[in-house]
């Protein structure tokens, strides 16, 4: 028996959204709210399309956070990251776009989201950003994972 029957999307036949939709995200409680660990999800297979040229862009997008009150559930996550395949945006966009819908979604203590995209052109953009909760000691990881990024 399903324990939060408010999922859509888990058990059921999956429908694919034709462009971006932040609506498909789903969260549910954290068991352990007072404990902090990291939840840590890979989608190697992230497509979205050039804004100017349309041509597609393929990723792997790297999403670490330390939850609080509430997670989102991964089919939905799944659903939401595959809807960017027809959508345009430049990389650096989709990687602020995709941790600011998670910080929206679930308010987690710590977010950070990686885009590991492939060469065009004869370069690979690999944009990175994160988030801490201010006022707490997490705004502080924010600023010193930003500051140690890919030393």
């Amino acid at each position: 028996m399903r324990e939060d029957l408010t999922l859509t999307a888990l058990g059921r036949k999956t429908e694919y959204k034709s462009d971006y939709a932040p609506e498909v995200l789903e969260t549910f409680d954290n068991k352990h709210p007072d404990n902090d660990y990291w939840v840590r999800f890979n989608c190697p297979e992230f497509t979205s399309l050039c804004p100017i040229t349309g041509q597609p862009d393929f990723a792997e997008i790297r999403i670490s956070y330390l939850p609080d009150r509430r997670m989102v559930e991964s089919k939905s996550l799944k659903l939401y990251l595959f809807s960017f395949r027809n959508h345009g945006d430049f990389h650096e966009d989709c990687v602020n776009i995709i941790m600011k819908d998670l910080i929206r979604l679930m308010d987690p203590k710590y977010i950070e989201v990686t885009g590991l995209f492939t060469p065009r052109g004869g370069i690979s953009i690999h944009p990175y950003a994160n988030y801490g909760r201010p006022g707490t000691p997490y705004a502080d990881l924010a600023a010193y994972r930003l500051r140690q990024h890919d030393l």
